[in-house]
């Protein structure tokens, strides 16, 4: 099996808005020393373990009540 470069991600926006952020893998490792991933703007960072994204950042103004979400691969 591959190694997956980017994920789609569901984010809660401002106003109870939601938004799919695209991530791609970047060559830093995050604290449980998994590859982080983020937006192209580096606003948007998850470290991302099976299917399961955890928050690492997020711009101001977004948010979720759960630290960990869905990331779905990207061919």
């Amino acid at each position: 099996m591959r190694d997956v470069t980017r994920y789609a991600i569901a984010v809660r926006g401002p106003n109870g808005t939601t938004r799919t952020v695209i991530v791609h893998r970047t060559d830093r490792l995050g604290p449980a020393h998994e590859p982080v991933y983020e937006d192209t703007t580096g606003g948007f960072r998850f470290q991302i373990n099976g299917s399961t994204a955890e928050v690492l950042a997020l711009p101001t103004g977004y948010g979720t009540a759960h630290p960990c979400l869905e990331a779905v691969p990207m061919p």
